[in-house]
């Protein structure tokens, strides 16, 4: 007799992890907004030197880190959340906040970790279309908020679309939003929007007890290999509830140490986003020659619509045979042909270009 499974693993969807990472031969690995550039050498120090207390479980309050990111955003610790990625304290939200009977409302297509957030509790997912932009329709998302909403995600620039609206428009959103409803601005590219200071949302979350702005050291730090996210919170109330679902220690020792010490290196993520950003210049300017125009991209990747004349899967299969790994658009729930490619270095991106207009020309 088989293995009797609960009902909600039927419904949660599978995630549509990037292929690709097992294969030993070189590739241009675009499919996973990661950063091209490693750690910084002290960040790495900081590791190394965490590696030696291996034999002792990880500060469970996560309080140094708590301190420092306080000093950093001028938020009270009690109102910073800590996660094992920022994926950790989604799903700790909707674990917290979510049932059945409750509603959860989310642009789609946007972060493919939405969707598991009702599927697990059993809430009803409210989704709104982007509008032609390729941008959150705000105002229509506001129409779907009603008694039984407990929970609105707004990813702020949008994955996979990377679109960006601006902090003016988030701001009269959450005026309209009752206070009974959790509203999670996702900002793990925050850092590449131009739109806005990166800093500035922060200045809503007094006004705004029902607001969290989620952030993640994974892209412009460089350190998705360690898994650490965080959220500031308008209130210390969610942080407390995100805390009692989830499991203890889920923050590892190295992340803490590598997050710390990458707080004190704002220069470095300055030149960092410095440099994607004449990339995203660069690399726009020569898919526009290939007669593909990409979304407004306001992150470290680029969203393009192919066109329904064009086989999507049939690109994919070119790029991969060239040695580029790219994200299918349909598998991040768009519903025609487009691509999603993370800005690499310079030499990747060419080859990406190069390996791009072979594929696109005509047999």
């Amino acid at each position: 007799m088989a293995i009797e499974f609960s009902q909600r693993i039927r419904r949660i969807p599978a995630y549509p992890v990037a292929g690709g990472y097992a294969q030993e031969e070189p590739l241009v690995r675009l499919a996973s907004n990661e950063s091209p550039y490693p750690p910084l050498p002290a960040v790495r120090e900081a590791i190394d030197r965490a590696t030696s207390t291996l034999n002792r479980y990880p500060d469970p309050t996560n309080s140094l880190l708590r301190s420092r990111l306080s000093e950093r955003y001028g938020i009270p610790g009690t109102r910073i959340a800590i996660g094992n990625g920022s994926c950790d304290i989604l799903l700790a939200a909707g674990e917290a906040l979510l049932e059945p009977g409750a509603e959860l409302v989310y642009a789609w297509p946007s972060f493919s970790v939405y969707p598991h957030l009702a599927a697990a509790s059993g809430a009803r997912a409210v989704t709104v279309a982007l509008d032609r932009g390729e941008r959150h329709d705000l105002e229509s998302m506001l129409r779907e908020i009603t008694v039984a909403t407990r929970l609105v995600l707004v990813c702020n620039p949008n994955n996979p679309t990377s679109t960006a609206i601006p902090l003016e428009d988030i701001a009269g959103f959450l005026a309209e939003v009752p206070g009974h409803v959790c509203v999670i601005v996702d900002e793990a590219y925050c850092e590449f929007n131009l739109l806005d200071d990166p800093d500035a949302s922060i200045g809503l979350l007094d006004a705004h007890p029902n607001l969290a702005l989620l952030r993640t050291f994974s892209k412009v730090h460089g350190l998705c290999g360690l898994r650490v996210g965080f959220a500031l919170c308008g209130s210390q109330e969610l942080p407390r509830a995100l805390d009692q679902v989830r499991q203890p220690f889920f923050c590892n020792a190295l992340a803490q140490a590598a997050a710390v010490e990458a707080l004190t290196h704002q220069d470095a993520v300055i030149d960092r986003v410095t440099r994607t950003v004449a990339e995203r210049i660069s690399v726009e300017e020569r898919l526009r020659a290939l007669g593909i125009q990409p979304a407004e991209s306001q992150a470290n990747f680029c969203w393009l619509a192919l066109g329904e004349d064009r086989d999507e899967a049939q690109i994919m299969r070119g790029l991969h045979e060239r040695g580029v790994l790219v994200r299918a658009g349909s598998a991040l729930g768009s519903p025609t042909p487009a691509l999603r490619v993370t800005y690499g270095l310079p030499e990747e991106n060419r080859r990406f270009l190069d390996a791009l207009s072979e594929v696109l020309q005509p047999a």
